[in-house]
């Protein structure tokens, strides 16, 4: 006789996810609970397992979870289109595995690497890429409307799509990237680190991410022309070029430009957490484009102009 009731435990066993995706499931309503014990722990129904599974395929193939909470019945063309989106999906995931196989047979020596590799390579499937940036973007959006919508606007960017042959290099840097995003100590920091901003930006209303886009694009094209011109951080010619940039920096910050604003400044470049640095240079490996990108060049420039010219 089948079971009429599964722990949240039990559910990640039979549905192969985590026990941690499963949560974020219930907590955001795409897979309510049925009940909870008089202990505090979650129960399901068989009928959740079947709608996990769906959620699962839904999310393999991009579908948000705004839509999942809110399916309801559909056609045949409609069903249809789902499963070939499903099938191209898994498609992808064989291809990849393919690439894996293919470079670790071509270079000779198998090693336990290459076979981890292959483990955690099977593990994280589209579903998983997509429940991993769910809760990422939720946990360090934190609850802040901007700055949710802000990392919403840049999860394709944070982590992009191997390519259809991908190498063993890049395949490396995708399973470290997806390791990184997961990291819950990475999260808080990230979250931690523009809490301010962010906040103020919300209790303001000032387009946080508007005036970051448009003085970040601007700080950086006036510190590549100097970098251009060979103006190094501590000489005399960085200052008009350094006072220029603050000054764009501290009008974004909706402070005034000074010693105070300026140490403060240089603190959060010397607290600034090298896992993002880290993060974005993984994506560069994966989309195999030049690193380090020009915004980076640029605040390393503005960090140490800055620690060189500290009142």
């Amino acid at each position: 006789m089948a079971r009429e009731t599964y722990t949240i435990g039990q559910l990640s066993k039979l549905s192969g996810l985590p026990v941690k995706t499963i949560r974020f499931y219930s907590d955001v309503g795409v897979l309510p609970e049925q009940s909870r014990t008089p202990a505090g722990y979650r129960v399901y129904g068989e009928s959740d397992l079947a709608r996990l599974e769906l959620v699962r395929t839904l999310r393999d193939i991009g579908v948000d979870l705004a839509t999942i909470r809110s399916l309801g019945e559909r056609d045949l063309r409609q069903v249809l289109a789902l499963h070939l989106r499903t099938v191209e999906t898994q498609l992808k995931a064989l291809q990849r595995t393919r690439a894996v196989l293919r470079a670790t047979l071509d270079r000779g020596d198998t090693s336990e690497a290459d076979l981890r590799r292959l483990n955690t390579l099977g593990r994280i499937g589209a579903a998983e890429r997509e429940a991993m940036m769910d809760s990422f973007v939720a946990e360090v959006g934190g609850g802040i409307r901007a700055r949710e919508q802000w990392l919403t606007r840049l999860r394709e960017a944070m982590v992009p799509e191997l390519p259809a042959e991908p190498t063993v290099e890049q395949l490396d840097a995708w399973l470290e990237l997806a390791e990184l995003l997961s990291d819950d100590d990475y999260r808080t920091s990230l979250r931690r680190q523009s809490d301010d901003f962010w906040q103020r930006r919300e209790r303001d209303g000032e387009p946080g991410q508007t005036s970051w886009d448009e003085t970040n694009e601007a700080v950086t094209e006036m510190v590549l022309a100097a970098l251009d011109e060979g103006v190094e951080p501590g000489s005399a010619a960085a200052g008009p070029i350094l006072d220029r940039v603050v000054s764009l920096l501290a009008t974004m910050h909706g402070e005034t430009d000074g010693p105070e604003f300026r140490r403060s400044l240089s603190r959060g470049y010397e607290e600034h957490d090298p896992r993002a640095v880290r993060h974005w240079e993984l994506v560069a490996a994966i989309q195999n484009t030049p690193w380090p990108h020009p915004q980076t060049l640029a605040h390393a420039w503005i960090a140490e102009a800055l620690r060189l010219n500290l009142p």
